[in-house]
Formats: C-alpha cells, structure tokens, sequence
C-alpha cells in the first residue's frame, strides 16, 4: 500500500456508503490521530485499538436518519504532492460547516484549533 492515509479515508467513506456500524482498519499512529479528531468533531463514535503485537483501529460510524454524518471526505495531501499552509493561511470547508484536518507540531489538530494555536502544517483532509 502506497497511502495509507487514502486508504483509511477510503474505508470510512465507504462503510459509510454500505451503513456499517463499524469499519476495521490497520493501525498506525497517524491514522489514530486522525480519527480522534473526527470522533471529537462528532463524526464518528467511537474509535478503540485492538490487538497487541498488530493493531487495528476499530472505528463505530454514526448516524442519523439513516445517513451518515459524514457526507463528504476529501485528501488533500497526497504523497505525490504534499500540500502545506501557514498559520495565517488554514483553510475554512465550506463556510465553517466542515472541518479541516492538519498534522502540525503540536499534533494533529482541525483548522480552527490550529488557528487558536498560531500552527500551520500539512494539510491532509477535508471533512463535511
């Protein structure tokens, strides 16, 4: 696997399509990070690490009115061309409405947490 990023976004997008309650996914600290963030934002319910010598995250998707809460999820940052914004720059998705996920020095935080902190960084996805 080239993009491990990719394919965790395309997991989740896609059990989100077929209403999984939960998607399984292999583990990596990064990939962790990221769904942290979405399960703080209320995009997802919860997110567990399983196993102990080769970890998965287990990740319960939610839902409402039997729709996903997450409509769209788009990567930014691909391998191929990394894409990264200043502080001043942190992008806004779609008004507010959604949220951007950056990987900073201080962690991996959403766009509006990292204007609060002054800390731009690589620029990996697009949730709404």
């Amino acid at each position: 696997m080239h993009d491990p990023i990719s394919d965790l976004l395309t997991r989740i997008r896609n059990a989100g399509q077929a209403q999984h309650s939960d998607v399984t996914i292999p583990h990596s600290r990064l990939k962790e990070a990221i769904s942290r963030v979405l399960k703080e934002e209320g995009y997802i319910s919860d997110v567990k690490v399983e196993g102990d010598k080769i970890k998965s995250i287990k990740v319960s998707l939610r839902y409402q009115n039997r729709r996903s809460v997450i409509t769209g999820i788009k990567q930014i940052s691909t391998p191929g061309l990394r894409r990264y914004v200043g502080a001043g720059d942190v992008p806004r998705v779609l008004g507010g409405m959604g949220v951007a996920v950056l990987s900073t020095p201080k962690g991996v935080l959403t766009g509006v947490e990292a204007r609060k902190q002054n800390v731009g960084g690589e620029l990996i996805c697009y949730v709404w």
